[in-house]
């Protein structure tokens, strides 16, 4: 076979098995944009190894394992994830009593969590600070911390433990 008939062969297998992969239901946008990404460039790093069918197999396998490794990446919190939930945290420990959660959700991905203070005091030094319990639910799974923060001159709030 001619190297553009291989060539049309090998993109026409990374594009199939890639749409296939991201097509897979339950996806969020991130997670299905990490897919197709992570696959083309997985299929064109595999296309580059052995020749004929063994690149073939090469470019599919690669193309399903950089589509898997996209989309565990996709998968995690992303920077509205983030800003929600410092936002909320930060919310928490400004405005609410010992006990009471603040709380967050970013409906594009599903992703959500809450920062309740358990514990308010002031130290030696008259600095308020506030132990807490903060929780985030990242595709299903739930990750809970326990930390402490102090107010800062200007007012802020910073995480000393």
């Amino acid at each position: 076979m001619g190297q553009f008939v291989m060539r049309t062969v090998r993109i026409l297998a990374v594009l199939g098995i890639v749409a296939l992969v991201a097509g897979c239901e339950g996806r969020g946008p991130k997670e299905t944009g990490g897919a197709v990404l992570g696959g083309v460039a997985g299929g064109l790093l595999g296309s580059q190894i052995g020749h004929g069918t063994g690149q073939l197999i090469a470019t599919a396998g690669g193309a399903v394992l950089g589509a898997w490794i996209g989309s565990e990446i996709g998968r995690s919190m992303d920077d509205t994830d983030r800003l929600k939930a410092t936002q909320s945290a930060n919310a928490a420990l400004e405005s609410n009593r010992d006990g009471q959660a603040g709380t967050w959700q970013n409906p594009n991905t599903g992703n959500s969590g809450y920062t309740t203070p358990v514990r308010t005091y002031q130290t030696a030094d008259n600095t308020y600070c506030r132990e807490y319990q903060t929780t985030v639910v990242v595709n299903g799974k739930t990750e809970s911390a326990y930390g402490t923060a102090c107010r800062q001159p200007d007012g802020s709030w910073k995480v000393i433990n």
